[in-house]
């Protein structure tokens, strides 16, 4: 479906904010230029020490593993603890400069590396596959533990969000942390890649088309942290689907997405029932 079949009748992402007069040329001017900024503190160490609670507790009640992968990787929809971290004004706000003053959120998936694991993720590109008609998306990933070049922090290639998307492998790999191992189609050339170094509560973001990619954690400690998808609601899917998300900030002006509910309680049925539903929609716009 072409561009002009969203919803277009409110104003676009950047126009909420047109001038960017409150900006802080530091944030801005960095993601703009490479594609990234870093680190962003969001947390004191005790709420990223809650929020690390919160996730074992509730795995502790897990035993089915479609379960398990749905509190991974659909965690803004069963963890109230997560529904109300991706609301907090020390996330969203900056993520407000980028985008503007109007939020959704597509997703939040907790990337966990157990110690001394051969789990990795592969160069890539998060537009990949999402079937979105425009690239005003932005990751916010917050470090829940310290993510160190040890533990497997992830890796940014500078300026490469520059590029639109480009071809991508699928290689289903075992040990990789991506639904199907997809990786990019060519050769990265390592020496140029940053490590995204942050302590517990930190945060970065970074652009849908930047290439990121992160190694095996080989200390004696669990990494763990939290990737927020982030869209402006001027957005759509392009295979005319609307899928499911939730407004963090501002208003929808479009409705080229279905508003999910907050979440009822921890795991609780009627969110793991949306859950997989957003899971089966998911996969069909290869999102």
């Amino acid at each position: 479906m072409p561009r002009s079949a969203c919803q277009d009748h409110g104003m676009g992402a950047n126009e909420t904010n047109p001038s960017r007069s409150d900006s802080p040329p530091t944030l801005v001017s960095s993601y703009e230029q490479d594609g990234f900024v870093f680190p962003i503190a969001v947390l004191s160490p005790e709420e990223a020490a809650e929020q690390c609670q919160a996730l074992e507790a509730a795995e502790e009640m897990v035993s089915a593993p479609d379960v398990r992968r749905l509190l991974f990787g659909f965690a803004n929809i069963v963890l109230p603890s997560v529904d109300e971290l991706m609301r907090q004004p020390s996330i969203t706000e900056p993520v407000s400069e980028v985008l503007g003053d109007d939020l959704l959120v597509l997703g939040a998936s907790f990337f966990v590396k157990e110690p001394i694991s051969p789990a990795f993720v592969s160069w890539h590109q998060d537009l990949t596959y999402w079937g979105l008609s425009d690239d005003a998306e932005v990751t916010a990933w917050i470090a829940l533990t310290p993510a160190t070049v040890e533990t497997g922090c992830m890796r940014f290639l500078p300026k490469s969000h520059r590029d639109d998307v480009v071809p991508h492998r699928d290689t289903f790999s075992d040990d990789n942390m991506l639904s199907r191992g997809q990786e990019v189609d060519f050769e990265i050339r390592e020496e140029e890649a940053v490590d995204v170094i942050l302590a517990p509560g930190e945060m970065s973001l970074h652009h849908g088309h930047l290439f990121h990619a992160s190694n095996p954690n080989r200390s004696n400690e669990r990494r763990i942290g939290l990737a927020l998808r982030f869209v402006s609601p001027s957005m759509c899917q392009t295979g005319g689907q609307r899928t499911y998300a939730h407004l963090v900030a501002g208003e929808d002006r479009y409705g080229n997405f279905e508003l999910m509910p907050r979440p009822s309680g921890v795991l609780a049925s009627d969110d793991l029932a949306r859950a997989k539903a957003s899971l089966a929609m998911q996969t069909t716009v290869r999102l």
